[in-house]
């Protein structure tokens, strides 16, 4: 049992070694990627969904929230106080609440410190696969929304 228990040991460790080292420099690059995003682009990224504030977008503004959630360097924590101060100061006449689901649902799954673990570990088709996905989905939840409210 405790030859069993050393060798599951061992599987565990090379595998755990291997899979940090293939990881590794992407997350540090992803890091590095979405510090930059966060430090540089955060207010620009608020700036653009204030200046449509004014704009009736329809669907067209759930695209434009989707497409910035992928931009968006934060999680899902970050998103949601954005998301509800965009509700709050009226983006419903200009980007709707579906337009902020759809924004908190990419910027989570797009978080660029994730997406080089998770492109290694799908591998380009299926990570491209993964974002289409992703955009598709946050686009439908964003238009239902919108019909629900």
């Amino acid at each position: 049992m405790l030859d069993i228990l050393r060798r599951e040991g061992i599987y565990l460790w090379y595998y755990f070694t291997v899979q940090f080292e293939q990881i590794f420099k992407y997350w540090v690059l992803g890091m590095m990627i979405g510090s930059t995003v966060s430090v540089f682009l955060k207010d620009r990224i608020h700036n653009v969904f204030r200046s449509l504030e004014e704009k009736k977008l329809g669907v067209f503004g759930i695209v434009i929230a989707s497409i910035l959630g992928i931009a968006s360097p934060l999680c899902m924590y970050g998103t949601i106080p954005i998301a509800a101060s965009f509700s709050k100061s009226g983006m419903r006449d200009g980007m709707s609440v579906g337009s902020a689901a759809s924004f908190m649902l990419t910027g989570p799954s797009t978080k660029i410190t994730n997406l080089g673990a998770v492109k290694i570990v799908l591998g380009v088709k299926r990570f491209a696969l993964y974002l289409l996905f992703v955009e598709v989905f946050s686009l439908v939840t964003g238009l239902a929304v919108n019909l629900v409210l």
